[in-house]
């Protein structure tokens, strides 16, 4: 067995690893605070004051809390579901193929990678293992990471769009005109996004269903953060601009903490790096050392169950540090 041939056996299992840990670990969100509402309407019980006037208003209080709580459940549910959705996935990242094509894609990408390894005499157990990892370990995580630094992209300027908004309406501007000022100064993806929820609005979509939309197509704190701030504006009135340069300080405070916190846990990030590759390398390095001596683990079924227990604890002790170093900021 070639060396080429086990440096990308295990190339392609660690990839298939990191992509279904990386799907597996994009849950989360709103559940403490569904819990922190079903809390507060479970204590307004308790609160009703007596007589007609106040059990009203403490049964209209409670009314609009439960609707609070089943709108944060709604949007759990919506967040969740797209966190599965390959073609929300595909929004994401910024890519324009269709879930037919990319389905088609990998299917051919599993498919070569199988004949291949076929042809180069394995066993055809351990070409279906390698066809399967290509065609759904390796794509989901190519997505993934895409769509990871896409929204890094997105947040590490989106203060300075709002910062645009901020002046633009300061000096008179209406707000469509400074959203519009930001899909033409600043870079991609803030220009792009901003660029469709114009021209959205000029084909008649409201502010607050363009903003929704981006947000399935971006899922930032920023940017929900922004659609708050706005949808509030419009219905309570106010100074946008004064809200509006708050919510810039206020992002920008974010941004300095999640840095401050990448550099603090910058050590425990490079352990788990080193532990995860330890395995797949130290193979790599005996196999350079000796062609043939791992090779009863590709030959061999005792050696197809091993590897398999191996990938299997790989994965579950990937998934368990990630979560260790995972911070939600």
């Amino acid at each position: 067995m070639s060396d080429t041939l086990l440096i990308l056996v295990a190339a392609l299992a660690f990839l298939a690893i990191a992509g279904v840990g990386l799907l597996a670990t994009s849950g989360g969100g709103n559940a403490k605070a569904n819990r922190r509402a079903q809390a507060l309407v479970g204590r307004s019980r308790g609160d009703r004051a007596k007589g007609p006037t106040g059990r009203a208003a403490a049964m209209d209080l409670n009314q609009r809390r439960k609707q609070i709580v089943r709108t944060l459940q709604d949007q759990e549910t919506k967040r969740r579901a797209a966190g599965l959705d390959i073609e929300s996935k595909l929004r994401q990242a910024g890519l324009s193929m269709s879930l037919k094509t990319y389905w088609l894609s990998a299917a051919g990408l599993a498919l070569v990678m199988t004949v291949l390894a076929l042809a180069m005499r394995l066993s055809p157990l351990v070409a279906l293992m390698v066809g399967f990892v290509s065609g759904v370990g390796l794509p989901l995580w190519v997505i993934g990471f895409l769509a990871k630094r896409r929204r890094a992209k997105f947040a590490a300027g989106f203060a300075d769009a709002v910062d645009i908004v901020v002046r633009g309406l300061r000096s008179g501007l209406p707000l469509h005109d400074c959203l519009k000022m930001i899909s033409k100064e600043c870079t991609e993806p803030l220009a792009g996004e901003f660029r469709r929820l114009v021209e959205g609005q000029a084909l008649g979509v409201t502010l607050e269903q363009g903003l929704e939309r981006m947000h399935e197509r971006m899922p930032t704190p920023e940017l929900k953060f922004f659609a708050i701030v706005l949808n509030i504006q419009q219905k309570t009135g106010g100074n946008l601009g004064e809200a509006l340069g708050n919510l810039s300080t206020v992002l920008r405070s974010r941004r300095m903490m999640r840095e401050k916190i990448k550099a603090l846990s910058t050590e425990a990030v490079a352990s788990a790096g080193v532990i995860a590759s330890l395995p797949p390398g130290v193979g790599i390095l005996i196999t350079m050392a000796d062609r043939h001596y791992l090779d009863i683990l590709f030959n061999d079924p005792r050696g197809h169950v091993l590897l398999f227990v191996a990938a299997s604890a790989m994965g579950f002790g990937t998934f368990v540090m990630r979560k260790m170093i995972n911070f939600k900021f």
